[in-house]
């Protein structure tokens, strides 16, 4: 079955707690703390696996969560670290967020390995908070929070060249002819139920990856047949083959194909203005030779129609091999006028700041007399700080824009917080200072 969309839920691994505990030994009557540090949870990482093709793999699960860390333990024991998650991926594939369908990481060109969801910090231990006025703390950090993420996984073939054109009009025996590849190959529709890929060798110039788009239908931008599966494949090639019927052996008319099809390309957002298009005329050697030369000759109509627009036409027989070692040079050439660069989409949603679903969830600014400090807890807190990395620059500038804008910073003031005094968010501690 060709599967290149899939909709799955990710969770990285809740951070271990921090452990409570006191030194308990013969001739030690008033040890010190020695609660041990929570493990660090799993992250969750997507990773390009160039041994798939497809999404399949996907269809028969829909949730995978990174490992929990362990909590501390006593003695100064550090809990072990959660196992991170690496989800394979064929490359290519887009996470998107599903909810916004933004972008989160494209997995092609130089990225083939990405944290998409970190796991959660380990907390620590209550040894940490002695101080000299507090030399038997009781209190140890929590864990972070372990994140759940909804996520919609695309994929997009890479290649440099797409064969386009309605089902049964010769691409897959084109791509047989010329490549490595070896498409099934029938008189029916939609042979090709998934991109099929092939390296295209010359001599005397550069080679290129080509493949073969599963045959578009008109109504394909609407999501008829398998249209918007099909599509999305032909954002990446740079350049375009349209392969016509010439011969017009399934009683349609090849330039009405054409106008067709590069409709639905359009209509799917397609910019055909930027993307290189030849066309090739193929099952020539079907055309009668009584009307060769003649205003009947489907090729020479498909000139007059396409040429004055900028389209080269090439007159090939995909079977016989006329016209085929033209077309692939002519290819070659166009791919030398264009950028090296592959198509890569930028990440237009970032886990660790863009967050989602905080809603009216409660939290509470208090001060904790016991261990003499000011605490923020609630659930809108420990579901921002699951999202957030505050071991990086990033994460920390977002956690101040995240207590200014929900007053947390005024609401401390009214307290009697001051510059210097401690502030915990669960299991994170800082001094308060005023910007």
């Amino acid at each position: 079955m060709f599967t290149d969309k899939a909709r799955i839920i990710i969770q990285s691994g809740k951070g271990g707690d921090g452990h409570v505990s006191f030194r308990r030994e013969k001739f030690v009557p008033a040890g010190g703390p020695d609660g041990g540090d929570g493990g660090n949870g799993g992250s969750v990482i997507f990773q390009v696996d160039k041994g798939l093709n497809t999404l399949g793999d996907f269809r028969h699960r829909g949730r995978y969560a990174a490992e929990n860390g362990e909590d501390g333990k006593k003695k100064n024991m550090h809990g072990r670290d959660g196992q991170d998650l690496v989800i394979k991926v064929p490359e290519g594939t887009v996470v998107r967020e599903a909810e916004s369908g933004k972008v989160i990481v494209d997995m092609s060109g130089k990225t083939q390995r990405y944290v998409v969801l970190k796991g959660g910090h380990g907390g620590n231990g209550n040894q940490h908070f002695a101080t000299p006025t507090m030399q038997a703390p009781k209190y140890a950090q929590p864990g972070q929070p372990s994140v759940s993420l909804e996520v919609i996984l695309e994929l997009k073939v890479i290649a440099d060249v797409g064969l386009v054109g309605y089902p049964n009009v010769g691409k897959s025996t084109l791509l047989s002819m010329v490549s490595n590849a070896k498409p099934r190959i029938a008189n029916y529709h939609f042979t090709t139920l998934q991109p099929i890929l092939g390296v295209v060798d010359l001599d005397g110039a550069n080679g290129f990856v080509m493949a073969d788009i599963p045959g578009l239908i008109e109504g394909a931008a609407d999501g008829a047949g398998l249209g918007h599966e099909f599509l999305q494949h032909i954002e990446r090639c740079k350049i375009l083959i349209h392969v016509v019927d010439a011969a017009g052996s399934e009683d349609r008319d090849p330039v009405e194909d054409i106008e067709k099809i590069n409709h639905e390309l359009d209509r799917y957002s397609i910019d055909l203005t930027k993307k290189k298009q030849l066309i090739a005329a193929n099952k020539t050697d079907l055309i009668p030779a009584e009307i060769r030369g003649t205003d009947e000759d489907p090729v020479e109509r498909i000139r007059k129609a396409y040429e004055p627009k900028g389209y080269r036409v090439f007159e090939i027989s995909a079977v016989t091999g006329k016209g085929v070692k033209e077309l692939m040079y002519a290819v070659s050439e166009e791919l030398s006028k264009l950028p090296k660069d592959e198509i890569v989409y930028a990440q237009e949603f970032n886990p660790e700041t863009d967050l989602t679903n905080l809603g009216d969830e409660p939290f509470s600014v208090f001060y904790d007399e016991e261990n003499e400090m000011y605490a923020v807890e609630g659930p809108r807190i420990e579901k921002m700080l699951g999202y957030t990395n505050l071991d990086t620059e990033k994460g920390l500038a977002f956690l101040q824009r995240f207590m200014e804008d929900n007053g947390i910073n005024d609401k401390l003031k009214e307290l009697g917080c001051k510059e210097g005094d401690i502030v915990r968010l669960y299991g994170h501690t800082f001094e308060y200072f005023e910007g």
